[in-house]
């Protein structure tokens, strides 16, 4: 009952979220949504309660420009959560990587034995493919060649090679799994 008062009072009154008991109710009634949402969006547990946070001291600091005339209490810390998490992501995107922290979708250079097997698995189905889609691929994928360049050496319209490598990754692909290749090795 008292939940609901309070919860009456917050859309009743401009001011109300600067009382720290509508506040409370307010994070009590809503930070899991809010959560969910900036967990959704930033894919981190804990940018996403800093995002939650963030947006119930917005909301705290702006409590005179709610009006719940324009909208429920829900809606508009739906909103300044929104910005938060946007504001996060421009933040950690306009942040440079630091230096020693290591890229996630590197391969593991500690197995030079497991490399090695999984470069002459490739090297054994690069054979078993046509010349022609073997040379495309090896110029563009592994000497990383654009296709116009691949073109004129190869004296051939650049949508030819084009489709030679959109064919020759097809038939790669039919020739890994022929030898037992399921793409996690």
């Amino acid at each position: 009952m008292r939940l609901r008062r309070l919860r009456q009072r917050a859309d009743q009154s401009v001011g109300s979220l600067a009382d720290d008991t509508v506040l409370r109710a307010a994070y009590d009634d809503h930070g899991s949504e809010l959560f969910a949402l900036a967990y959704r969006s930033l894919g981190d547990r804990g940018r996403a309660e800093e995002a939650v946070q963030e947006t119930f001291l917005r909301a705290w600091r702006g409590a005179d420009r709610y009006d719940p005339q324009r909208s429920a209490l829900r809606t508009w810390l739906y909103a300044i959560c929104r910005n938060v998490v946007i504001d996060a992501s421009r933040a950690r995107a306009a942040r440079p990587r630091l230096a020693d922290a290591e890229p996630p979708d590197l391969p593991v250079v500690e197995r030079p034995l497991e490399q090695l097997l999984v470069g002459l698995q490739m090297e054994e189905a690069l054979r078993r493919l046509s010349e022609q889609h073997r040379l495309v691929l090896v110029e563009i994928h592994l000497r990383d060649r654009p296709a116009g360049e691949v073109a004129a050496q190869l004296g051939l319209p650049v949508g030819t090679v084009r489709s030679r490598v959109y064919y020759g990754l097809k038939a790669l692909r039919l020739v890994l799994e022929e030898m037992g290749w399921h793409g996690d090795q």
